[in-house]
């Protein structure tokens, strides 16, 4: 097949785990014979005119992309952040162009704008299921309402202008992120489930020395109150990432047995895991489909995680690790006190790694995407023959 692959990245770079999905994909479908371009756009202004001209306007983008799937002779066009860089617009161009559209459903940004369903230190679903308003008001897109306004306009404008109708399947990354989706509006018959996957890692050997927390230092990862909950006795918690509440979680982790390693490159990352008895992931939000705990899986290391969002379906209790609800700190201790004995943190971590492989390996993704652009050409076809009609 011919695919165009469109992506406005995220300024974190290879930090950004959707900057790194895209690029893997694109790799992934090249091995498996097909021809890939990209287009990957970065956002070098920040201000709300520019937003207006990019992501309210989609000013150059739609034209720009109808004619590279015409010249290119694309058969799909796979879409993935369409904001600030690109728009709904190039979902109708390249509908209009002749091509499959799929968008993948990484977070929540086509209903809520924040992309999280997380204001104020808590879950907010306001805007579900209607216009996001209530995000302009709370500010939610970087902190700014003209910027939020651009933005909850530009949703606005794409729905009234239907140019969501124009994609022929949405590629969920978890059940969670479906059913989401699906109770703001979106077609369920169009929306596939398609996880994240990651390649080899370096696989652990034997039941791990300390336990591990990979995350970006903010409210809704629940670091703090991790840290807040731990003690010696559990053993060494280590702590991988940089964010806004580095400075409070360093504070609360002296003399707890807590070591706050600050930013890890990614070329580091596999040592962590290849030592770590468990991978934590103590989210008090909504979480997609956390890269991280599938990282965990391909080395494999058994993870605990908030029994919220996705991770329920993602770790299975008492075979890949363990679910524990935000706020039970009795719960996480439990939970790091069964991995004192080393034939559950081993049996724990071959059912993890056993779980990557059949779910979530390379060879699992290429089939899924592969499964869903042959349905979006199907689905072209047919509304191209219902119009003939």
């Amino acid at each position: 097949m011919r695919i165009l692959i469109l992506h406005s990245r995220y300024l974190s770079g290879s930090l950004s785990g959707e900057n790194r999905v895209v690029e893997e994909e694109a790799q992934l479908l090249r091995g498996g014979g097909h021809h890939v371009e990209l287009v990957c756009l970065s956002p070098d202004e920040h201000s709300a005119p520019a937003l207006v001209t990019r992501s309210l306007l989609s000013l150059g983008s739609a034209a720009a992309i109808r004619d590279r799937v015409r010249s290119g002779g694309f058969e799909v066009v796979h879409c993935h952040n369409l904001y600030p860089t690109l728009g709904a617009g190039v979902l109708s161009a390249a509908a209009k162009a002749g091509a499959a559209v799929v968008l993948t459903l990484h977070s929540y940004r086509l209903v809520c704008i924040a992309a999280t369903f997380f204001r104020d230190r808590a879950v907010c679903q306001d805007c579900l299921g209607r216009l996001p308003w209530p995000g302009v008001v709370h500010a939610c897109y970087r902190g700014s309402r003209a910027q939020s306004l651009v933005l909850a306009t530009s949703l606005a404008l794409a729905r009234a202008r239907r140019a969501f109708d124009s994609v022929h399947r949405y590629l969920a990354v978890s059940a969670f992120v479906r059913a989401k989706h699906i109770e703001a509006g979106l077609p369920a018959e169009r929306i596939l489930i398609k996880p994240n996957v990651v390649g080899p890692q370096t696989r652990r050997a034997g039941p791990g020395l300390y336990f591990l927390v990979l995350s970006r230092l903010s409210a809704e990862k629940g670091i703090a109150e991790l840290v807040r909950a731990w003690s010696e006795e559990l053993g060494e918690l280590r702590i991988a990432g940089d964010g806004p509440l580095r400075g409070e979680i360093e504070r609360l982790a002296h003399g707890r047995g807590v070591r706050v390693l600050g930013p890890v490159a990614p070329e580091h990352i596999p040592a962590l895991f290849s030592g770590a008895r468990a991978l934590f992931v103590p989210s008090r939000w909504f979480e997609g489909q956390p890269r991280v705990v599938l990282e965990a899986y391909a080395a494999g290391v058994p993870v605990v995680a908030s029994r919220i969002g996705c991770l329920p379906d993602v770790i299975a209790d008492g075979e890949t690790g363990f679910t524990v609800a935000f706020g039970d700190d009795e719960g996480w201790r439990t939970a790091a006190r069964a991995f004192a004995d080393d034939h559950v943190a081993m049996r724990l971590g071959a059912a993890a790694y056993e779980r990557w492989r059949t779910e979530y390996s390379p060879e699992r993704g290429l089939e899924l995407l592969e499964f869903a652009y042959r349905e979006a050409l199907a689905e072209r076809d047919a509304q191209a023959e219902r119009s003939c009609s």
